[in-house]
């Protein structure tokens, strides 16, 4: 039996993990190490990382130009506050993320974290209206099958009955939740929703593709197109949520490039630094700007992360587009797709898988149910895998550096343990 190292048995009982029953689920795995795709245990055992620590790592771990970035920052400045003051890192990332987000995006708030980042921009776009003197226009339309953070205000517009948050009804604010309008009905179903509730909207909120932790659902290009029509329409505003979706992941830098759409707001976060340390940023139009640009101070958006712009996950950033720039991370993505198609479509058809679908560098196995999660996590870990299923889904979100071999390890794992389910 392998003991666990002192560290380990000296901290867990004071830790409070995320996302977990701690009195039932399976003890949680020391890791000690990392490098490529792999996650190193306390025990020696290596795992090939099938999600890229929730979809951040898509350079894989330990990429050398990302730690010599952080490492040379934080020997000059790892942080000053925002407030009055700027660094070089902050305004290079912000005009490249300008340079390279769609539609003429040109401002860049910081923040820490997805759901903050999420939360600004319902804060943004809310104060848009007020600084136009137009009063009333404080809820957002948002979708069934969505998810944006787990604070309070992105918890308001997650699924209100199949997401995580619906135990919390009675504190969230109530906003207009509706199916993504892909065919007859639920286009009509959105457009009576638009019809009753547009004077009171602030505008519309979506994962660009893929909703991501709400279940992994697919939507089409035709999706987007009509949400940008209708917001058009209606004089609202729209939020790309490409916080999963962004750096590559679906296939193009950002999702909705795909659909040649582009949002009025957009929020990143996730893969930003390439897994390495935590930032976030809204981004807005020269439109959604201008209506905070006055005389007058209560026009100004008042809020202010303590470690917006942080150095140290500025120069990680920067360094994380400079490989987009310099390696071929898209078509990797591509390449990704290719080979997780026919691998997982082999799950076609057993016992128990409701459907299998693939898009850019996700690729899902949908069950009937998982009865045993526990047992069914231990079961991809014996199988050299680091795989975290949620409910009735199995997905992979590899890191774009993938190499086949490793790659072939997961899709089969999967398979394996899906075929036992």
């Amino acid at each position: 039996m392998v003991t666990e190292p002192t560290w380990y048995a000296r901290g867990l009982p004071h830790v409070w993990l995320p996302y977990t029953q701690m009195k039932t689920a399976n003890p949680p795995l020391a890791a000690e190490r990392t490098h490529g795709t792999r996650i190193v245990l306390a025990d020696g055992q290596e795992l090939v990382d099938g999600i890229a620590s929730w979809w951040t790592a898509v350079h894989g771990y330990n990429h050398p130009h990302i730690v010599q970035a952080i490492q040379a920052q934080a020997a000059k400045l790892p942080h000053v506050m925002l407030g009055g003051l700027v660094h070089e890192q902050v305004l290079t990332l912000a005009a490249r993320l300008c340079a390279i987000a769609p539609g003429g995006m040109e401002r860049v708030f910081f923040s820490d974290s997805g759901s903050v980042a999420v939360e600004v921009a319902m804060k943004m776009a809310t104060q848009y209206w007020l600084n136009q003197n137009i009063r009333g226009r404080t809820k957002f339309l948002a979708f069934r099958g969505g998810y944006h953070g787990d604070t309070i205000g992105t918890m308001a517009v997650c699924d209100p009955e199949e997401g995580m948050h619906n135990l919390f009804t009675g504190l969230l604010p109530e906003h207009v939740i509706v199916d993504l309008p892909r065919d007859e009905a639920s286009i009509a179903a959105f457009e009576a929703a638009l019809e009753r509730h547009a004077h009171h909207l602030a505008g519309i909120l979506v994962e660009p593709f893929i909703q991501g932790a709400g279940g992994m659902l697919f939507h089409s290009e035709d999706v987007l197109k009509r949400l940008r029509a209708a917001a058009d329409r209606y004089d609202l505003l729209l939020i790309f949520d490409e916080i999963f979706t962004g750096f590559g992941r679906t296939g193009p830098m950002f999702a909705c490039e795909a659909a040649e759409v582009a949002p009025d707001i957009m929020t990143v976060g996730k893969a930003l630094t390439g897994g390495a340390i935590p930032l976030a940023a809204t981004i807005a139009t020269q439109k959604v700007f201008d209506a905070f640009w006055s005389d007058d101070p209560a026009h100004a958006l008042m809020h202010g992360p303590t470690f917006m712009g942080n150095a140290l996950a500025c120069a990680a950033a920067n360094a994380s587009l400079d490989l987009f720039e310099q390696e071929n991370r898209l078509m990797q993505a591509v390449d990704i797709a290719k080979f997780m198609g026919p691998e997982l479509g082999g799950c076609i058809g057993r016992k128990g898988v409701r459907d299998v679908r693939v898009r850019g560098a996700v690729g899902v196995v949908e069950l009937d149910e998982i009865a045993n999660l526990n047992d069914f996590k231990r079961r991809l870990v014996a199988e050299g895998v680091w795989v975290r299923p949620f409910r009735n889904i199995v997905y992979l979100t590899p890191a774009l550096t993938i190499d086949e071999n490793d790659l072939q390890t997961l899709t089969r794992a999967v398979a394996k343990v899906v075929s036992g389910a």
